[in-house]
């Protein structure tokens, strides 16, 4: 796999070189700049084929993360610029088929007969500065813009005891990909300004490792609720994405995040569920670990989650991926009201003016982000507070969310 994904990457070199090579053709000193082209390309094949064999372990996860995405806003550029070097092939093609057909010329000599067009080329180079600008952009000014976000969500069956309460919801922190603790801490000190009746966080507290929360653990403890602050864990808090010593090694990261979860005073609800009682009246809270669709894991048992639960008039589900909603939660369990998750990130681009929305997440979740509803039922799901891979976010903001529950 790695030397078909080397090749292409060379294919868009070449193919991206020929609109260097014909704008540069008459400069004096282009054969440097050719030189330099090939040489760069050749330093991210040698980068790429190490790190694939052997490991970047002489350098830290953070520059290891940073190469990577500057790999990749590099091939993406160029990928722009295809666009319209495929443009510019496809009218000399037409142009040649004319020539086949009207016999006006030998249509060998093709490369004198039709040139490149000197604009599509300019266009090709202009179009790398697009993806490089508008991601640049998301890392500078995207990444910590925490957005609060308010919906009203109206559940008919609610006791009047819960009637107006507000529910602070964050989902996928991913610390481990934060470089910035002063603008984390603003984003924490905007929930803390909306004085949630319950805090709940729907999974994702890092990428990997446990560790990766410890220089954040004392500021996320902050997050508390006068009901009580609840969580559960998401695809990433397993350590599923690491290669471990030993799968005991795997387990006690595990454990060693629950016990953060514990430290910070987070509820963790690993298929268990909460009663929460005020003046007499009852609303659930139920939390399963991760269930996705797909390739994700599966470690969700929502049957054992919601033992215990059924005199509830209310049911809250914490579920970190939102494709479990209409996979089992809706079909086997439709007395739960409201269910919480996050995961898809809005895949931290996209566009969001008033009521319209649009991310490329929408063609792998019919529920991507914000409120959905189907008969009774309903889901929240939250865009997350931090980011992974790419570090920053384009048109999808940070989230903050903040529900407050009304009786129908």
């Amino acid at each position: 796999m790695i030397y078909i994904v080397l090749l292409l990457l060379f294919l868009i070199d070449w193919y991206v070189f020929q609109a260097v090579k014909l704008l540069t053709k008459n400069w004096k000193h282009k054969k440097a700049l050719w030189v330099t082209y090939w040489v760069f390309t050749m330093l991210i094949v040698a980068i790429l084929a190490q790190w694939k064999f052997f490991g970047l372990h002489f350098v830290s996860q953070a520059v290891q993360r940073y190469v990577g995405l500057a790999i990749m806003i590099d091939y993406l550029s160029k990928i722009f610029a295809i666009v319209f070097l495929l443009l510019d092939d496809g009218i000399r093609f037409f142009k040649w088929v004319k020539l086949k057909i009207t016999k006006k010329a030998e249509v060998q000599k093709i490369g004198n007969l039709i040139p490149r067009s000197a604009f599509l080329a300019k266009a090709s180079i202009a179009a790398i500065a697009l993806p490089v600008a508008t991601l640049g952009f998301g890392i500078l000014s995207g990444a910590y813009d925490y957005r609060v976000r308010r919906k009203r969500v109206v559940i008919p069956n609610l006791p009047k005891a819960f009637d107006g309460i507000k529910i602070g919801q964050l989902s996928d922190i991913h610390s481990g990909s934060f470089y910035n603790k002063t603008a984390v801490q603003g984003g924490i000190d905007l929930m803390l300004k909306e004085k949630p009746d319950i805090f709940m966080f729907t999974g994702d507290l890092v990428n990997n490792e446990t560790s990766e929360v410890g220089e954040y653990k004392e500021m996320f403890a902050k997050l508390s609720a006068p009901l009580g602050a609840y969580s559960t864990l998401g695809n990433h808090d397993y350590g599923d994405y690491k290669q471990w010593k030993s799968s005991a090694a795997k387990q006690q990261n595990l454990d060693d995040l629950a016990q953060v979860h514990k430290e910070m005073g987070w509820d963790l609800l690993r298929n268990e569920n909460r009663i929460i009682t005020v003046d007499g009246e009852q609303l659930a809270i139920l939390g399963v670990e991760n269930w996705g669709k797909g390739r994700f894991a599966k470690y969700g048992d929502l049957d054992k989650a919601y033992k215990g639960s059924e005199e509830a008039p209310v049911k809250i589900l914490l579920s970190h991926d939102p494709s479990h909603w209409d996979m089992q939660v809706r079909p086997n369990h439709p007395d739960i009201d409201l269910m919480l998750a996050g995961h898809t990130h809005g895949f931290q681009f996209g566009v969001e003016i008033g009521n319209f929305r649009w991310s490329p997440s929408q063609y792998i979740y019919e529920q991507w982000a914000d409120l959905y509803q189907k008969g009774n039922q309903q889901l929240y799901v939250n865009r997350g507070f931090g980011f992974l891979g790419y570090p920053g976010r384009v048109g999808i903001l940070p989230e903050i969310t903040v529900l407050e529950l009304v009786r129908g």
